[in-house]
């Protein structure tokens, strides 16, 4: 998900990266040509403006952005969800983690995160791609969007925004058919297993940390024979506590 990343800095704009960069999809590709029940990793590398997402973080020597955005949400950093901003012709979001939020991360240092889903758009404050656009000038969209322009300059200025290019970020959710992702133990192996974001596995979602784990779980047990459940999956759909809140929001 995360092979050919590229970082830019406040003043450079991060590249593009291919399959080719680090060679994390040499092992599937090989496979693959052994056997059509490995999969087919093209799918999923060969579209990759269709996979793409530029994310961003942003270390800050300053409190004023996470003043004005507590005041702004209405929530405590850490307490609320991704802020999307709908009218973004990248359709950026950014979200505030609970501070500190590294080990030893100093007292008056805040960092938050950020992407955006059309990374060849321009944007609306700043007239420029969002893959073509520096550090600084990410973080005046930002700032654009959330109406801080009265306190850009000083934000601008105890921050640094690195812009990351990454090429397969999604590509998990290319659109395929049955075989194009291998089982976790593909018919007749016996001593090795598919394990990941690019198997097959029922019921299940992809982009999360618990797919990585069950997958894990199921090549781990499987092939050394351990006589252990997989962690079980949690259907919200058939929580009661779920279904009622979501007619409740209907209702409303």
């Amino acid at each position: 998900m995360t092979a050919a990343s590229s970082l830019g800095s406040m003043t450079s704009a991060p590249g593009l990266g291919s399959k080719d960069v680090g060679g994390s999809w040499a092992l599937w590709e090989t496979l693959a040509k052994k056997h059509t029940d490995f999969g087919r990793p093209s799918v999923f590398e060969g579209n990759i403006d269709e996979a793409k997402w530029l994310s961003f973080t942003v270390t800050l020597r300053d409190p004023t952005f996470f003043n004005l955005m507590e005041a702004f949400t209405g929530n405590e950093a850490g307490t609320g969800g991704l802020v999307t901003f709908t009218d973004s012709n990248w359709l950026m979001s950014i979200v505030l983690a609970h501070q500190p939020h590294f080990i030893n991360q100093p007292k008056d240092v805040h960092v938050f995160w950020g992407y955006g889903l059309f990374p060849d758009e321009k944007g609306n404050h700043v007239e420029k791609k969002m893959s073509e656009c520096t550090g600084k000038e990410i973080l005046t969209e930002v700032c654009g969007q959330l109406g801080f322009n009265e306190h850009q300059g000083l934000i601008l200025e105890t921050s640094n925004c690195i812009p990351c290019m990454m090429p397969f970020i999604t590509s998990q959710f290319m659109p395929r058919v049955m075989g194009d992702r291998p089982l976790v133990r593909p018919v007749g192996t016996s001593n090795f297993a598919f394990i990941g974001q690019f198997c097959e596995m029922p019921d299940d979602v992809v982009f999360t940390v618990e797919y990585s784990v069950r997958s894990a779980q199921t090549a781990a047990y499987s092939v050394l024979g351990i006589d252990k459940e997989v962690s079980p999956l949690y259907k919200g759909q058939y929580d009661p506590r779920v279904v009622f809140d979501a007619f409740r929001t209907m209702m409303h």
